[in-house]
């Protein structure tokens, strides 16, 4: 791949590895997989456009581990849609809340890609990240939704307008900004989690797809195993973390996601501010 002649001198195959586990792991908690990841291509070496898209493709794979998580829910939501509320309300809060990353992302892709996809940037939206997150959690009082099968459109279109600061600020985070988007507007944990899990699928989707279709003439026969141990690695490091986020929201409070953001984000700063990467 182009761009993998400088920085860790690792075999393509183990980079690939070691950038599912990231995409994976970071994914589905508030600590930005897009801030983790350009820091880790950026570390490895692994930049350019044929890398870009190996990024790209392995989100696909975390997105499908929600899907196979949740199947059998999507499937009853799939058969009981003209006669199930419920069924019609989840379907109708994911499209009002995916169209604003719709209307105000792709406009500004190319330029936010080209001026905030660097470490400074993403150092400074984790720490203001965890700032939120810590506010967010102390001034959180008595949720007025329980589950996620009973979000008004409202609130929905609320989450959807919050999670376009993770697409306007990398290092934001989507899952962070939904998840705490649906707390500060009073949703219970459990239900801004699982919305936030389920709200990926037509946002990630919908951009991995378009972004994939415009450098498919990038691709080769001889990509395939990198892509391939990338997308394997995201889906099973996905799995665990989803199933451990779910246990773990049911007890406790996203605080300590919060004081790792500000940590990491000093740390970074420390670490780029002489390399000039504004």
């Amino acid at each position: 791949m182009e761009g993998a002649n400088h920085g860790m001198d690792l075999l393509p195959i183990l980079k690939a590895a070691f950038l599912g586990v990231v995409e994976g792991v970071t994914e589905f908690i508030p600590v930005s997989s897009t801030g983790h990841l350009i820091l880790s291509q950026d570390l490895l070496g692994f930049t350019g456009r044929k890398e870009n898209a190996f990024i790209i493709f392995i989100q696909l794979g975390a997105i499908l581990a929600v899907v196979w998580l949740y199947r059998m829910k999507f499937i009853d939501v799939l058969l009981n849609l003209r006669r199930k509320p419920a069924a019609r309300g989840l379907v109708a809060n994911l499209i009002v809340a995916t169209l604003p990353a719709v209307v105000i992302g792709l406009p500004t892709e190319k330029w936010i890609e080209a001026h905030l996809f660097r470490p400074i940037p993403v150092a400074l939206a984790f720490a203001a990240g965890g700032l939120a997150i810590l506010l967010i959690e102390r001034r959180r009082t008595t949720p007025s939704v329980e589950s996620v099968d009973r979000i008004p459109l409202k609130k929905a279109f609320g989450v959807g307008l919050i999670q376009v600061l993770a697409i306007l600020f990398p290092g934001i985070s989507r899952s962070g900004a939904t998840i705490m988007g649906g707390l500060a507007l009073n949703l219970s944990r459990m239900a801004a989690t699982e919305f936030s899990f389920f709200l990926a699928i037509p946002a990630m989707l919908g951009a991995s797809l378009i972004k994939l279709a415009k450098v498919r003439d990038l691709m080769s026969t001889a990509d395939i195993p990198v892509f391939t141990i990338g997308f394997v690695v995201s889906f099973l490091s996905a799995l665990l973390v989803i199933r451990g986020l779910l246990s773990y929201v049911s007890r406790r409070s996203f605080v300590p996601f919060a004081w790792y953001r500000i940590f990491f984000g000093a740390l970074i700063l420390i670490f780029y501010w002489n390399r000039s990467a504004f």
